[in-house]
């Protein structure tokens, strides 16, 4: 990343709002960009472009240098999570037919290989990082991590955050997709099978190739770290 760019989201994140602003008005062209994408929905699209912009400033004040990504990529996620949180009580969210196809061919590619990144996505599908981030956002529901396993009735996020407000929760859900794609491979797939499908840790251990025990430590440990790091996001 550009030093001078690195300096001013520090600045921005230590208080400086002229910084803020600065940085607001540099990227507001993405923020217009995915606005558009939730048109006809009632709503004046300037409305939704400054609900996005909202999302904007909590990517830059949330910014984690360590994720090693350009902020227009890691913003994507939150401008889009705050543009359906707005619109989640009207219905749901209408994307475009493009976005649409696109989400249906990263899907297809997903199936032949599960752990396929985002750049490579791009690659592949001859698109940019950001398009493929907003196409898997726009069709995923965003409560999608809130669903009760059936150990104990938690799910991840309460396993992770406590004594929040919904829309802290909501940004948190944003940001712990971020952390979970920077895990290994084999840490994914356990936290896909445990809080996504639901699985008991015996089944994972089972369908893995590893001990019950061995799936408790490992599980144990990737909570660990996804805490430490939700708690600087």
């Amino acid at each position: 990343m550009d030093e001078e760019l690195k300096n001013k989201i520090i600045m921005a994140q230590k208080g400086d709002k002229n910084i803020l602003n600065e940085l607001v008005k540099d990227n507001y062209g993405l923020v217009c960009s995915i606005g558009r994408r939730f048109e006809n929905r009632g709503y004046d699209i300037e409305d939704i472009y400054q609900i996005g912009a909202i999302g904007l400033v909590k990517a830059i004040k949330k910014f984690d240098f360590s994720f090693n990504v350009v902020l227009s990529t890691f913003a994507v996620s939150y401008i889009i999570g705050e543009i359906k949180r707005f619109l989640r009580d009207d219905g749901p969210v209408k994307i475009s037919r493009e976005l649409k196809m696109l989400s249906t061919k990263i899907n297809i590619e997903k199936k032949e290989n599960p752990e396929i990144k985002v750049n490579e996505l791009a690659k592949k599908l001859s698109t940019t990082k950001e398009n493929i981030i907003l196409a898997i956002e726009s069709t995923n529901k965003i409560e999608s991590l809130e669903a009760k396993i059936d150990d104990d009735g938690m799910n991840l996020l309460e396993k992770l955050c406590s004594n929040e407000n919904n829309e802290d929760k909501i940004v948190n859900n944003i940001a712990l997709k971020q952390c979970i794609n920077r895990l290994e491979p084999r840490e994914q797939k356990i936290l896909y099978l445990r809080y996504y499908k639901g699985q008991t840790q015996s089944k994972v251990a089972e369908i893995i190739g590893i001990s019950q025990v061995q799936v408790s430590r490992l599980e144990k440990q990737v909570l660990k770290i996804l805490k430490e790091k939700l708690k600087y996001a």
